[in-house]
């Protein structure tokens, strides 16, 4: 069978890969490989799949149905791995097998097509919210080794942002406002636990084990509100169509705050940070249309 990526994959990958950059290249050879070695039979490419990595779905040589993902280092699969042995399939899909030096996972099959997008936006946003509280553990010990922080992680990205609003006047102001939430979240933050890191309704499908599982995290380690702040803007480009666009964001985030016990206004100034950063990075690939509605929806805040 032939491994082609996604399009997808492909232009996500493309717009942060670095120079001399092989693995798309390299991908569908790494595949076979990773398939022959595993005895697996493989039944298609989950298409469109995700943004950072292959998604294959695959039968054991006993049968089982199965995940066989391959994701570049970039997309930091030893962390991903770490964090999904740690949840041992609580509130996550179950890791089967791992070869993340190789950026190999073989996953527990979940029904792939099937997201808490696809419930009223009411019920999606509860669902969503149960599963990823019970993601929010105390991270293993010596987590240091294994997971980036939130503190590291925004800082790489609070430089990006800085970059782009120098030679971006429009944004700036934003920029500006998004980069002193984060220094004032640092300054003092709560319990650090072991989050997602890129949760939102897309990453939790049903399962057999349990009606609802996350997949997909590119986890870290900090507090619930970071995590919690992706969430309040899904559905964005609902959101903006709708006159009642900013009430309904207020409202969203006083709901999954309340009902996540984080503090409000700690998950308003994420929500803010992190829809901020989207929005720039957008801007900076060319994506003016997503940027366009990021930067609004960041204003609302």
């Amino acid at each position: 069978m032939a491994f082609e990526p996604p399009r997808r994959l492909v232009r996500a990958l493309g717009e942060t890969a670095p120079d001399g950059d092989d693995w798309l290249r390299e991908l569908p050879e790494a595949a076979r490989q990773a398939v022959a070695l595993r005895e697996l039979t493989v039944e298609r490419v989950q298409a469109p799949g995700g943004r950072s990595s292959l998604v294959v779905l695959v039968r054991r040589a006993d049968g089982t149905p199965a995940v066989l993902k391959l994701a570049p280092p970039r997309a930091r699969p030893e962390a991903e791995r770490a964090a999904l042995d740690h949840w041992g399939g609580v509130g996550a899909v179950q890791l089967l097998e791992a070869e993340p030096e190789h950026g190999v996972l073989l996953l527990e099959r979940l029904h792939p097509d099937v997201s808490v997008r696809s419930l009223p936006e009411a019920k999606a946003l509860l669902e969503a919210a149960g599963t990823l509280r019970r993601l929010w553990v105390e991270p293993p010990a010596g987590a240091g080794t294994a997971f980036e922080t939130v503190a590291a992680r925004t800082a790489r990205q609070a430089e990006a942002m800085q970059a782009v609003a120098a030679a971006d006047a429009e944004v700036a102001p934003l920029v500006d406002e998004a980069l002193a939430a984060r220094e004032e979240l640092l300054s003092a933050p709560p319990e650090q636990r072991l989050l997602h890191g890129t949760f939102r309704q897309s990453k939790v499908l049903a399962g057999d084990r349990m009606p609802w599982l996350a997949v997909g995290p590119d986890p870290v380690v900090g507090e619930c509100a970071f995590d919690l702040a992706r969430l309040v803007r899904d559905r964005v480009e609902d959101l903006i169509a709708s006159p009642s666009g900013p009430a309904t964001t207020r409202r969203r985030v006083k709901r999954l705050a309340d009902s996540l016990e984080v503090e409000q206004e700690r998950l308003r100034g994420w929500t803010l940070f992190r829809a901020v950063e989207s929005g720039v990075r957008a801007r900076r690939v060319g994506r003016h249309r997503d940027a366009e509605l990021l930067l609004e929806f960041a204003s609302w805040l």
